[in-house]
């Protein structure tokens, strides 16, 4: 497969700027892999497809306010950090994408908040845009940590044009958010309520939450037409013994086990035996799935609608298969789904 196998235009106006008013009542495609069928359906549907014993793998991640602002010293100049990931808690050094980066260099400091309490000395260049920045801090790592926080503002997607607001910190989160870490949300699950989650356990569904952070990795373009040239940025991943024993037991059953996101996936298809089974594992991955590719474990995948071009949607291709998924996502534009973060969902079973 080729990088232009998934181009496609996307009218801007199908780029959800806001969620929908209720988690689960955006609107969800569900594609029959066997019989190519598709149905269109609100996401609470999603509960007459799984029964007793099935289970749902979620991303338990926690995204946390990312994006910064600061002052460049003695110009002055407002310039946008990203935070990507702490590379050393002792001496406060984190990866970091900067804006505009041109003017950034080594040596330069950077101001951040009304009282400039927190400031960031540029110890390297990483890429054109990357920086690796040391935080100077007085206090402790604890209250280095709130302040990050305090300072910190939701990193909802750049095309989302728009102010952040007070309701982002609670929608771009999922509610079974629990290990902070994620730069970007792991959007799929962005549509499960309460009251659907409840309704789901009361059915008999079984919840496996496996952790993987996301960074640059998920949602880093891809520029080579050959994608086996292309180089997944390395993310930090847990899956528990627990998790384990509940999807490995699913599957011993014949229960179906359903991943809700890209990156639930890509923890599962990171670190699973030849005999398929899921082995418990703490590191990283930089595992980058696309067609053709054999997996192990998911009977169903639920996911957001992609952008062109983008490694989700590779992996989509690759668990619907591609001429399945491209006749979806054709339909999906004619019927005005929401694209992307807050958008709607397809269940593929």
């Amino acid at each position: 497969m080729k990088l232009s196998h998934f181009h496609f235009n996307l009218p801007e106006e199908l780029l959800a700027e806001f969620p929908s008013e209720n988690r689960d009542e955006s609107r969800l495609m569900v594609i029959h892999r066997k019989t190519g069928e598709i149905e269109h359906k609100m996401f609470k549907d999603i509960i007459n497809y799984f029964d007793d014993g099935d289970v749902m793998v979620l991303n338990n991640s926690k995204v946390f306010p990312a994006r910064l602002y600061g002052n460049k010293e003695k110009t002055g100049a407002r310039i946008e950090v990203f935070l990507l990931r702490e590379l050393n808690a002792e001496q406060r050094l984190w990866d970091v994408l900067v804006d505009p980066a041109r003017k950034i260099r080594i040596g330069n400091k950077l101001y951040f908040g009304d009282d400039d309490s927190l400031v960031a000395e540029v110890i390297d260049n990483t890429t054109s845009r990357g920086r690796t920045l040391r935080f100077l801090y007085d206090g402790s790592y604890e209250e280095f940590r709130e302040k990050l926080i305090e300072l910190g503002e939701t990193p909802i997607p750049k095309f989302i044009n728009r102010e952040v607001t007070p309701e982002d910190a609670e929608r771009y989160q999922t509610i079974y958010a629990k290990v902070e870490g994620s730069v970007a949300a792991p959007t799929a699950g962005l549509h499960f309520s309460k009251h659907l989650m409840k309704r789901l356990e009361i059915k008999g569904i079984n919840f496996a939450e496996v952790t993987l952070h996301i960074g640059l990795g998920t949602f880093n373009p891809v520029e080579v037409e050959d994608l086996s040239k292309h180089k997944m940025d390395s993310e930090e991943m847990v899956v528990t013994q627990e998790a384990c024993d509940i999807i490995n037991g699913a599957r011993t059953k014949k229960n179906k086990v359903c991943c809700i996101g890209t990156t639930s996936m890509r923890a599962m298809e990171s670190t699973v035996s030849s005999i398929r089974t899921l082995n418990p594992y703490s590191g990283w991955t930089n595992k980058f799935i696309y067609p053709p590719y054999d997996f192990s474990l998911a009977d169903a995948m639920v996911s957001n609608f992609h952008t062109p071009k983008s490694t989700l949607l590779m992996m989509v291709s690759a668990f619907c298969g591609h001429d399945l998924m491209k006749k979806a996502y054709e339909i999906a534009i004619k019927e005005k789904y929401n694209f992307y973060s807050y958008g709607d969902a397809m269940l593929i079973l």
